[in-house]
């Protein structure tokens, strides 16, 4: 069965009532129906119906053995390195995504982890980097903001060598677009919010677990811990992800359309986006994934641009988040990535003409009328 097909059946005759659309158990507690007798679900922080089907999607749809649904994208990589002991050491994409960073940089480290920031489409860089007290290598492709690639395969094959586990952050392209599990990854979790959601109206995180031994534990991690999704919210993810083939189909051919535009502009320094053939990652995406996704950055020549475009967007919008419909535009040195070092943002490529662009599903002649506007004087 193709994906677009498992995308549009999600909880679809799951339910004892037949209903088409599953239906949102909001009961905190269920009853026993006698002493030791359970249904299977005895509290929602546990188990509930609703967020078991969509962890039970999810899972399917990356091809792990168990998936987990949180409260955010962040409180799913948190439970993550609970995994984790005082000592361990990581390697993590250094253009990753502003919470990331922080929660390495200010929370993980007081409990005697630490990380090391590197190129991750560097393989060499990764390979310095390894410590005997590595155990992970957390790695983001695309990247945010900078969208760099990186070799899924290969990185996994490093570090099964070297006995350490393999984390892709597969947010940008979703399991439609890319599948870390089948190129060797261990783990891969989501910002729910983002493009499985798709609609910017509902906080989610999404984990999936391949090896069946480790899902385990870390469901007694989810369980303790507590972050889970509640089942408001997972139907409302449920939902979104009906629609997920159509929408990133849109958003691509829009993104695909911008970016050729913006790569002709005259106050436009570079655009960094994988669906152009220009893009160093390019061929390697065509090789690891079936789509190059809408997200995209750019630097503008001057910085007093910035504030220009982002004050007079009209369809654009000037927020955080990404992978709505709706078409998005962050300055990721004050939102995203503000409490990056500003030497390690610009190292990185988040310099002060850095923008980056969501696109959505709207005209993509009427986002680039907006773009067009917003750069002239």
């Amino acid at each position: 069965m193709k994906i677009t097909t498992h995308l549009a059946q999600i909880g679809n005759k799951r339910d004892a009532t037949g209903a088409i659309s599953f239906p949102v158990y909001h009961s905190s507690t269920f009853s026993h129906q006698g002493l030791g007798k359970s249904t299977g679900y005895d509290y929602s922080r546990s188990q509930n119906p609703t967020r078991e089907v969509l962890e039970e999607a999810i899972a399917r749809l990356e091809g792990g053995d168990r998936g987990f649904a949180f409260s955010s994208g962040m409180a799913a990589i948190s439970t993550i390195f609970a995994l984790f002991r005082q000592g361990d050491h990581f390697i993590v994409t250094e253009d990753c995504y502003g919470g990331t960073f922080r929660l390495f940089h200010k929370i993980l480290n007081q409990f005697g982890l630490s990380a090391s920031f590197v190129d991750t489409s560097k393989l060499d860089e990764i390979k310095k980097a390894i410590l005997p007290s590595t155990k992970a290598i957390f790695c983001e492709t695309p990247t945010n903001p900078m969208m760099r690639i990186a070799n899924i395969k290969q990185i996994t094959l490093l570090a099964k060598s070297k006995g350490i586990l393999t984390i892709i952050d597969n947010t940008f392209l979703t399991p439609l677009l890319q599948k870390p599990i089948e190129l060797g990854a261990d783990i891969v979790v989501h910002s729910g919010t983002k493009y499985l959601g798709g609609h910017n109206d509902v906080l989610a995180g999404l984990v999936v677990i391949k090896d069946h031994s480790l899902a385990e534990r870390f469901g007694v991690l989810q369980n303790a811990i507590g972050a889970v999704l509640g089942p408001q919210e997972c139907w409302l993810l449920m939902r979104g992800m009906k629609t997920l083939a159509l929408r990133v189909a849109a958003q691509e051919k829009n993104a695909q359309q911008i970016a050729c535009w913006l790569v002709k502009h005259p106050l436009v320094e570079a655009v960094y986006y994988p669906g152009l053939e220009s893009h160093p990652g390019h061929d390697l995406q065509l090789e690891q994934a079936s789509g190059f996704g809408s997200m995209m950055s750019f630097t503008v020549k001057h910085q007093r641009l910035v504030r220009q475009i982002v004050e007079k967007v009209k369809i654009i919008s000037f927020a955080e988040s990404l992978g709505g419909v709706e078409s998005l535009i962050t300055f990721p040195t004050t939102q995203t990535h503000a409490e990056m070092p500003s030497e390690m943002r610009e190292r990185s490529g988040v310099t002060d003409c850095l923008l980056r662009l969501s696109v959505g599903i709207e005209d993509a002649q009427d986002l680039i009328e907006d773009l067009e506007q917003a750069f002239s004087e």
